[in-house]
């Protein structure tokens, strides 16, 4: 490679870096940009000591590739950068619709979690479980992928399969499972009568409509004789936030369900309409660490607003707005640019909701993938062993229980 030809690629590398970070602090304090400026200029020595020391002649390109992925996740896990042929990609899938897996993934530890799965669905059929990490896909390390490219990369064709690599607790080595990509339906809310007139609603996620078949549900309990009632928010990590905003209201007649706030996006607060209150019935909401996005709106919401008590595992925490910037090479940024916060200020991607009530789901741990010489029979690999006792509803009804002999 030519001096002149080595020169303009170090040069458009440090000018696409100065754009991302120099832009990321317009309209900030002085002293803000100083810093920039001073970690640009690290960046700019570092870079010219890998191309002029390093053991072998470098890929610049690829160098600030990967400066610049390290860079957005380094903000969260919903902010990503994608390459102008990942970005073409992720165009394709998010246009065509295609089929999945049926799990809610983020980033943990840098590589891919999965938050929980949906029953029923191919990750389930797979023997995937909540908490699981996926190590590779497709025999790449989940290391170093955006999150952007991870979802892209879990759509498919219809019955088209996924190799991952799971790691688990006390597997000492990535287990590979095959994941055949389907249509993915969300089970309906479930609904039953529990001893003592509780009504106990299950909800696994929030697609649009879900807020309306809640209410139906906590309707008929009602008409049923419900005095209280046990909302189980657990395992449930995907969704529209407007749905978890909805479902909210359905318990509340007054106070803030959750706010919008950025740096550059302005306060949008999401007040309760006494209108749309259907219930004022005590209520326990059931979390653990699989619960995510919509469905801590809502726990925060009833807890913060001392409607009703929250029983169970820290949640997951996440909650915010992104947005897509196209780069002039082809490439995007996707940004978080607002987070949802809870009614007394903390910001649910931060913070997550810890439950007045922690009680730790012993469930989290208790299933191991089948070893590759086991032969046992399909359905009784993807059968997951369970607890002889559901502690967590437990409590929660104990809860009630004393609520209702205070009162």
């Amino acid at each position: 490679m030519s001096t002149k030809l080595k020169v303009t690629i170090l040069a458009s590398s440090l000018a696409i870096l100065a754009f991302t970070i120099v832009g990321g602090f317009v309209n900030v304090r002085a002293s803000s940009n100083d810093g920039a400026y001073r970690q640009l200029s690290v960046y700019s020595e570092v870079l010219s000591r890998v191309r002029s020391e390093y053991v072998e002649e470098p890929n610049i390109p690829m160098v600030t590739e990967g400066a610049l992925h390290g860079l957005l996740e380094s903000l969260d896990a919903n902010s990503s950068y994608l390459t102008a042929a990942e970005y073409k990609h992720y165009r394709a899938i998010k246009t065509d619709g295609k089929a999945e897996i049926g799990a809610a993934v983020s980033k943990r530890f840098g590589y891919a979690a999965v938050i929980a799965v949906i029953p029923g669905g191919p990750a389930e059929k797979a023997g995937i479980e909540n908490s699981d990490i996926f190590e590779s896909i497709e025999g790449r390390s989940t290391r170093d992928m955006s999150l952007a490219e991870i979802h892209s990369l879990l759509v498919g064709e219809p019955g088209s399969t996924l190799t991952v690599a799971v790691v688990r607790p006390r597997r000492a080595e990535p287990q590979k499972v095959v994941i055949t990509r389907d249509a993915v339906t969300i089970p309906a809310v479930a609904d039953k009568m529990l001893p003592e007139n509780v009504g106990y609603v299950k909800v696994d996620a929030f697609p649009q409509g879900k807020s309306q078949e809640i209410a139906n549900k906590i309707r008929n309990l009602q008409k049923q004789g419900a005095k209280k009632l046990v909302l189980d928010l657990r395992n449930a990590a995907s969704g529209d936030e407007a749905e978890g905003i909805a479902t909210a209201n359905l318990f509340l007649d007054h106070g803030t369900i959750t706010y919008l706030q950025g740096q550059k996006y302005p306060r949008q607060a999401f007040n309760a309409d006494p209108a749309k209150d259907i219930t004022k019935l005590p209520v326990a909401v059931l979390v653990n660490r699989g619960t995510a996005g919509p469905a801590e709106i809502i726990a925060s919401a009833i807890l913060e607003n001392a409607r009703g008590d929250v029983v169970g595992d820290k949640t997951f925490g996440d909650g915010s707005v992104q947005k897509l910037i196209d780069m002039p090479d082809g490439a995007a940024l996707i940004l978080s640019i607002a987070k949802y916060y809870t009614p007394n200020g903390k910001a649910i991607q931060d913070a997550a909701v810890t439950p007045n009530f922690v009680i730790a789901d012993s469930a989290e741990d208790d299933s191991a993938l089948p070893d590759e010489d086991q032969q046992a029979a399909p359905d009784e690999q993807n059968q997951k062993p369970k607890n002889q006792t559901d502690e967590q509803l437990k409590k929660a009804l104990e809860v009630l229980k004393n609520r209702e002999s205070k009162a």
